[in-house]
C-alpha cells in the first residue's frame, strides 16, 4: 500500500525509515504471535525482555560499544540529562562546558544549579556560527568532566574534532547526530541523546556511560535520578518507554541491514553536499554556519529578509515540504536532513527552492 507522505524536514520528532514504519504496522495488532501489540505488553514478560535485550545488543554492535560501558534506556528525553549529568558526575563540584549554541547553553544553566561551571570556550560572539578552538583549553585539574553538545540542532554547527580534555572525562550530547556516523565510544565517558531526531519516537533518551562513572554513594540524590539505579535494573527499574525502545530496536536492525554507520555516514555526506552546494551557488539563500563546522543533520539558512523567509515557508509547504521554519529563537529557515530523509527529498527541496528563487529575482 502506498501512502501520501510528505517530505518532513522537522528537527524532531522527525521522519523515520518507511521500511521500519511498515514493519511496525504489520506487527501492530499481533507482535510475533503474542496476540497483542507491544504497547499492551508487560515489560516483565519474556517477549518484551527479548525486545529490549536485542535493542541493546544491536546498538552495541552498531557503535562497537566496549564491555565496560552501560547502555541505558531512560525517560525524560535529553533535557533530563542536563541535570542528571552534573548530579551524578560532579564529585568535586566543578565542570567545564563549551558553549556552541542553544542546547549547550541550556545544559550550562542546569549544571550551574548543581555546582561550579566554567565556560572554557564559546562561540556566542558570532551567534554560534562556528565551533571555537578547543585544542588548549584552560581546564582546572579538579574538573570532573568536560561537556559538549556535539551537534547543535538549532544553530547547525557540529564538532569535527573533539576538544582536548587534557585527560578529563568527556561528556557529549549527541541527540541530533546520534548514529549518523561512526563513533569511537572510548573517547567519551558519557554519550547521550534523545531518540526523536534520528532513531525513534519521542520520550526516550539513550545514555552510554562508562561503568567507573556510575556511583553508588549518592544517597541524598533521588533514586530515579541515579544512573546506578537504572544500570542495576537493566533500564527497567520502573516501566520503561516500551514502545519507543521497540521502535528504536527496529531502526538499529535497519541500520545494520544497510551497512552500519559507515554506510549511513556516506549517505549523509552525499545528501548534505547537495544542499550546501545549492546554498553556496544561490544568490538568494545563504547558509549561516562557517563551512568547516557545518552540520550534516541540521542546515539553517536565510534570505536576509524576514518577510521573504515567511514567503519561502509558505511556498515550500504548499509544494509538499513540511517544517522548514527556523527555530523560534533564531528565525530564518532550517532543513533537518536526518538519517531517514531520502536523498530524493533533498533533491526535490533544492529544485523547489531554485524555482522560488527564479520566480523572485
Amino acid at each position: 500500500m502506498k501512502y501520501n507522505r510528505t517530505y518532513n524536514f522537522s528537527a524532531g520528532p522527525a521522519t523515520m525509515p518507511e521500511e521500519v514504519l511498515e514493519e511496525i504496522r504489520d506487527e501492530m495488532m499481533n507482535y510475533k504471535g503474542s496476540g497483542m501489540c507491544v504497547m499492551e505488553m508487560s515489560h516483565r514478560s519474556k517477549v518484551y525482555q527479548q525486545i529490549i535485550d536485542e535493542a541493546e545488543q544491536d546498538i552495541r554492535d552498531l557503535m562497537s560499544i566496549p564491555d565496560n560501558y552501560k547502555v541505558l534506556f531512560l525517560q525524560g528525553g535529553a533535557t533530563l540529562q542536563f541535570s542528571m549529568i552534573p548530579m551524578n558526575l560532579m564529585k568535586n563540584g566543578k565542570a567545564v562546558y563549551i558553549e556552541t549554541g542553544a542546547w549547550s547553553k541550556k545544559a550550562i544553566a542546569e549544571a550551574k544549579k548543581v555546582g561550579e561551571v566554567i565556560v572554557a570556550a564559546s562561540s556566542k560572539d558570532k551567534n554560534y556560527t562556528y565551533i571555537p578552538d578547543c585544542s588548549d583549553l584552560d581546564i582546572p585539574e579538579d574538573t570532573d568532566y568536560v561537556y559538549i553538545c556535539e551537534n547543535e540542532t538549532i544553530h547547525g554547527v557540529t564538532w569535527n574534532k573533539l576538544p582536548n580534555t587534557k585527560g578529563h572525562v568527556l561528556v557529549s550530547d549527541q541527540s541530533s547526530m546520534f548514529l549518523s556516523k561512526p563513533c569511537n565510544v572510548s573517547d567519551y565517558g558519557v554519550i547521550y541523546g534523545g531518540v526523536q531526531k534520528n532513531i525513534g519516537p519521542a520520550g526516550l533518551a539513550i545514555v552510554i556511560i562508562r561503568e567507573d562513572l556510575i556511583r553508588d554513594d549518592l544517597t541524598d540524590l533521588p533514586v530515579y535520578l541515579q544512573y546506578s539505579t537504572h544500570a542495576g535494573a537493566g533500564s527497567m527499574y520502573n516501566t520503561p518507554n516500551c514502545w519507543a525502545i521497540y521502535v528504536c530496536g527496529k531502526v538499529f536492525k535497519y541500520l545494520k541491514k544497510i551497512g552500519g554507520l559507515e554506510a549511513m555516514e556516506k549517505i549523509n555526506i552525499e545528501k548534505a553536499k547537495i544542499f550546501y552546494d545549492f546554498l553556496d551557488e544561490s544568490k538568494m539563500f545563504v547558509g549561516t554556519v562557517v563551512p568547516e563546522d557545518r552540520s550534516l543533520m541540521n542546515i539553517p539558512f536565510v534570505t536576509g529578509d524576514k518577510d521573504l523567509d515567511a514567503e519561502v515557508i509558505a511556498y515550500t509547504k504548499a509544494a509538499g515540504f513540511e517544517n522548514l521554519k527556523g527555530h523560534k529563537s533564531v528565525g530564518g529557515l532550517r532543513a533537518s536532513v536526518y538519517n531517514a530523509m531520502p536523498k530524493d527529498g533533498v533533491i526535490a527541496l533544492v529544485e523547489c527552492l531554485k524555482k522560488f528563487e527564479a520566480e523572485h529575482k
